[in-house]
């Protein structure tokens, strides 16, 4: 599948999604739309067992700036509401994705731009990137799913310091409260991020879908209801060959050899 403003490649079972819409990567209809696209794709891709992990960055100077608002100004206000929906909905399908996803941010991040990073499972990012929700000093609201992503990494009091107060944060403090998970330099960014991925991707896939799988539906329940939910993912798991594989390597001492099947 081919895009305007993203690039994307597999290699090794790993997906690299780009964004790459200069000068700083901002979010209007047209890359918004290539995102929930790209999404699908990966989706697709992963159900193929041709994807095992996915990285999404970006070119240039920001990771992303969040909303165009140079588009937003000349949209006619009945339209707004429908565009935030879009957004959101591209980062549900991203939040949505069995494989884990990792953001790695060699820039900057605000807005819906770090919304989109929210969207991911883990977070990189490099030393010198502020990050931020800066949607209330322009008299709005995150509305692509940073009230409630935000909240389940950092806690109430923090996501609402980071939200009403829309303050830059940088890497270090954004790592200190849990937004992400690791700070690095520019030159180790992708070499972090594609570390974290490979050891993701070496191990059983189907296993790894299904601990997403249960970390995630679990959090809207009891801990009774999600001890259920996560025997149900493990049953999944008990007559696939990967199974038997992971214990036949361990006998043997050797590396297994996962088919996700």
């Amino acid at each position: 599948m081919k895009f305007q403003h993203l690039t994307y490649k597999i290699e090794n079972q790993i997906a690299v999604l780009t964004i790459d819409r200069p000068p700083v990567n901002a979010l209007n209809r047209e890359l918004v739309a290539e995102l929930s696209q790209a999404a699908e794709q990966i989706q697709s891709d992963a159900d193929a067992g041709e994807v095992r992990s996915v990285i999404i960055t970006a070119n240039g100077k920001c990771f992303c700036a969040g909303a165009d608002l140079k588009e937003r100004m000349g949209m006619p206000e009945e339209q707004v509401a429908p565009t935030v929906k879009s957004i959101g909905d591209s980062m549900k399908k991203i939040a949505g994705i069995s494989v884990p996803t990792i953001a790695a941010l060699q820039g900057s991040a605000f807005g819906g731009g770090f919304e989109v990073a929210l969207a991911a499972d883990i977070r990189v990012v490099v030393d010198s990137a502020q990050l931020g929700l800066r949607e209330t000093a322009l008299a709005i609201i995150p509305g692509a799913g940073g009230t409630q992503r935000l909240t389940r990494l950092v806690g109430p009091s923090n996501a609402v310091l980071w939200i009403t107060s829309a303050r830059l944060f940088t890497a270090e403090e954004a790592l200190a409260q849990g937004a992400v998970n690791f700070v690095v330099t520019g030159s180790e960014l992708m070499l972090t991020a594609l570390e974290v991925a490979a050891e993701i991707s070496k191990n059983g896939p189907l296993a790894v879908q299904q601990a997403k799988r249960a970390i995630y539906s679990g959090l809207d329940k009891s801990v009774s209801e999600g001890l259920k939910l996560e025997f149900e993912c493990y049953k999944k798991i008990i007559p696939t060959n990967d199974r038997i594989e992971g214990l036949a390597a361990f006998k043997e001492k050797r590396e297994p050899k996962y088919e996700g099947k």
